[in-house]
């Protein structure tokens, strides 16, 4: 190969004039190339040995791995190469199908690999939030359950609050009832005169003739609670009952 075909093959490959012509001058120089083209009339045709070849040289002019594997099947394809290579050269391209395969499987165990991985955790943390979605239900039920609970108690509650309040309305109207009974009681017992008043007090009271003075102040005091105006008594029977009382209270003070 002489200096024109390197030229162009680097020219092919995507290496820049500058350094194509810095390598062809190196190649020279290690000869690597054995002669030069004549009077700069590159010829189009390239002519190597074998894919191997190739490789190396593109490999010593600096391009990648990728572009050289591109570049090497494309001169192949176009009869720029006789031959394919054995695999055994030092620079460790490999350009033939069944060489390169197990590297590409290689590659493809090593992406599967690590999308495995990546989905196990992933797996892992769907289960860390199912675990944590199953127990925020559970005690959503728990609560919920609670509360059922507790609207039943209130509901109750509130049953027997309304008994009450119906047996203590009951209760009121018969005590009222009752009290108006003793109020009326009350006034047919004491139907004074304002001129003339009987002095027989047990018989008044409705005690028998025996009563002790402190009975009769007690039950004295009883109807004066009863017939108040604040307790919603009779003014006129309160003052009927409390000067009947002044009169006892004076007729005893010297016995």
């Amino acid at each position: 190969m002489n200096t024109d075909q390197a030229f162009n093959l680097l020219k092919d490959a995507g290496v820049t004039e500058s350094i194509s012509i810095q390598t062809v001058r190196r190649w020279l120089r290690e000869g690597k190339i054995k002669y030069e083209g004549g009077n700069g009339n590159r010829i189009t045709g390239y002519i190597m040995e074998n894919t191997d070849q190739a490789f190396d040289l593109l490999k010593d002019a600096g391009v990648t791995d990728s572009i050289s594997i591109q570049t090497v099947r494309r001169w192949l394809r176009e009869g720029k190469i006789k031959y394919e290579g054995n695999g055994k050269r030092k620079t460790g391209y490999i350009i033939d199908d069944t060489a390169s395969k197990p590297s590409i499987n290689q590659n493809k165990d090593e992406i599967i690999q690590r999308l495995k991985l990546k989905i196990q955790a992933q797996d892992k943390h769907i289960e860390g939030i199912e675990e944590l979605h199953e127990n925020a239900k559970k005690i959503l039920i728990q609560q919920r359950d609670m509360f059922k609970k507790e609207v039943v108690i209130l509901k109750n509650e509130k049953s027997e609050l309304q008994t009450e309040t119906k047996d203590l309305l009951k209760e009121n109207i018969e005590l009222s009832n009752e009290l108006i009974k003793v109020k009326e009681n009350i006034r047919h017992k004491y139907n004074f005169d304002s001129t003339t008043q009987s002095n027989d007090y047990s018989k008044k009271l409705g005690l028998s003739k025996m009563a002790s003075n402190k009975e009769m102040v007690a039950e004295y005091k009883r109807l004066l609670k009863i017939t108040h105006p604040d307790h919603d008594g009779n003014a006129k029977v309160f003052h009927y009952i409390k000067s009947d009382y002044d009169n006892f209270r004076n007729s005893t003070k010297g016995k």
